[in-house]
């Protein structure tokens, strides 16, 4: 993500991400933004003129999963330490880019004779800058993930943490030059006082005030809608039935009224029942125009013998940007003029995952899949984006919603994939009658949960369909079915999740009910994987 930022791109309290590929780098942003504060994530190779563009007050360097010595490990642009000291930036590197720092400014960064990976106690040696409001000789509970050590800092910088085992350094600041660096993470709540310490930090060390709120994010994008879409222009928005969709609308049709032409497509990959459900929630809750197209047998015909699960994506994405210039076509007969612009509920997750940070030959980590409102987009699209929320996590979204009194109920739907089941059903989507064994087995997952009062513990909650077939006995014969997966999960945002953990009575009813009820599957297991090292979906 270089550039093209809004909400307060130019607020001097801007805290500023530069990421090197740690795992733990979105929850950087997370935290940062729980404070009330708004921050942004970068590739941490970015160009020093991206990040003088956003003129940040703060600026924090991920952890990563290179080495310092490695010839090609990703660094900071020439001339940024140069760049904070005459603009006044605060700076805070974090596990990899504490190393950054200390090497980059004079010191001398090793291998260590041991690794540190997991739970720390450190001791405070110092309580100048980030331990300021802590004893010296005090413990501190903190999460290491690295193996290589400074050895000696640079000029001026002073050591105020250290392992009492090993004597590692733990943290190092020069107070005066406004550069800090801990050796741990402190964004995960393993760390028992980070959060503590980052608020510190930006409060009393950087002097960040605590201002960003929803409201100014409402103001700053009708604003920039406005400001986008001319006086006479018409806007498409394409409406998945999910909050992220929804909430845009929303916010676009308050900026622009009824030059917002909302379409549903009915893709061949929806849920039971779910164009109905969907029509009467925008007709009677939402109070919005929306044309529904059925394109089903399209999006099949092109998906017919793709099992690549990329390849799916974009066959998707494709088909949806040719519905929506047609759709676009139409209104231009009716209006005389063509719609420029198509509004999508993109969320900050789906452009991290799209848009990997630095390396592997193309920035850091890799693309973990392509969304298809993201990287399924095709370069040929003749519409031009519009995405109110591309900076937003998904909680955010709701606390939005809310604020824009889009009903309850609708918020609180579990997120659901553009593709559909397109990604629930691994291989050909198109063979056999997968599409409704899913649909069906779907619908008994869902309303059970419902039925025991679990789905808003529930983040999202799905099943999948394997690519094998399993032998059964069903009606004292032998058969051969079809197995599915139980997927849910717990999360906050979509990056990290936990699965969750029904039940046995729950789990022996619910398959029951699967097996009994959905022909053709006679087998169901249940899914116990956490992202990382999973995704939420399967594909």
């Amino acid at each position: 993500m270089e550039k093209e930022v809004s909400m307060e791109e130019s607020s001097s309290d801007l805290v500023l991400i530069l990421d090197f590929g740690s795992q733990y780098t979105h929850l950087i942003t997370r935290r940062v933004r729980s404070l009330s504060v708004f921050s942004l994530c970068i590739s941490g190779t970015s160009p020093l003129s991206a990040i003088a563009s956003l003129n940040p007050r703060v600026v924090i360097l991920s952890g990563g999963p290179d080495s310092v010595h490695e010839p090609l490990a990703p660094s900071f642009a020439d001339g940024f330490v140069e760049y904070a000291e005459k603009n006044g930036v605060y700076v805070l590197g974090i596990c990899y880019g504490m190393q950054l720092i200390v090497q980059k400014l004079g010191g001398l960064v090793e291998p260590g004779t041991t690794q540190e990976y997991g739970g720390v106690d450190i001791e405070i040696l110092k309580t100048i800058g980030l331990f300021g409001n802590k004893q010296v000789g005090g413990r501190d509970h903190v999460w290491m993930s690295h193996r290589d050590v400074a050895v000696r800092l640079p000029e001026g910088f002073e050591a105020t943490a250290r392992n009492p085992k090993t004597g590692v350094v733990a943290a190092v600041e020069d107070v005066t030059r406004r550069f800090f660096g801990v050796q741990y993470h402190p964004e995960v709540t393993h760390s028992r006082d980070g959060m503590k310490t980052l608020e510190y930090f930006l409060f009393d060390i950087c002097g960040v005030k605590a201002t960003w709120k929803m409201e100014d994010v409402i103001h700053q994008e009708l604003k920039r809608i406005k400001d986008t879409v001319g006086p006479d222009d018409h806007v498409i928005c394409a409406l998945s039935g999910g909050v992220d969709s929804a909430v845009a609308a929303t916010l676009v049709h308050r900026a622009i009224g009824d030059r917002l032409r909302c379409v549903f497509v009915d893709n061949g990959l929806l849920r039971y029942k779910e164009r109905e459900r969907v029509m009467e929630i925008f007709a009677n809750h939402l109070h919005l125009p929306v044309t529904c197209i059925d394109a089903s047998q399209q999006f099949l015909d092109k998906l017919k013998g793709v099992t690549e699960p990329e390849k799916k994506r974009k066959v998707i994405g494709k088909e949806f940007i040719s519905i929506f210039d047609v759709f676009a076509q139409e209104l231009e007969h009716t209006f005389g003029k063509r719609p420029a612009y198509l509004v999508q509920g993109t969320l900050y997750p789906d452009v991290i995952e799209s848009c990997p940070p630095p390396g592997s030959g193309k920035q850091r980590s890799h693309t973990i899949k392509s969304h298809h409102n993201v990287g399924g987009l095709p370069k040929d699209m003749r519409l031009k984006l519009i995405e109110p929320l591309k900076l937003l996590f998904k909680d955010e979204v709701r606390e939005l919603g809310k604020i824009l009194e889009v009903p309850e109920k609708f918020l609180k739907r579990h997120p659901y994939p553009g593709p559909g089941l397109a990604v629930r059903i691994i291989g050909d989507v198109t063979e056999e009658n997968k599409l409704e064994m899913v649909r069906m087995a779907d619908e008994i997952f869902i309303k059970t949960i419902e039925e025991k009062g679990l789905y808003d513990a529930i983040w999202q909650a799905s099943v999948v369909m394997l690519p094998c077939l399993s032998v059964g006995v069903q009606g004292d014969q032998r058969s051969e079915g079809r197995v599915v997966a139980l997927r849910a999960v717990t999360s906050e945002d979509g990056m990290t999740a936990d699965w969750y953990a029904f039940d046995e009575p729950f789990l022996r009813e619910i398959s029951v009910r699967i097996t009994n009820n959905v022909k053709g599957i006679n087998r169901v297991v249940l899914d116990i994987t956490s992202k990382p090292p999973g995704t939420i979906e399967w594909e």
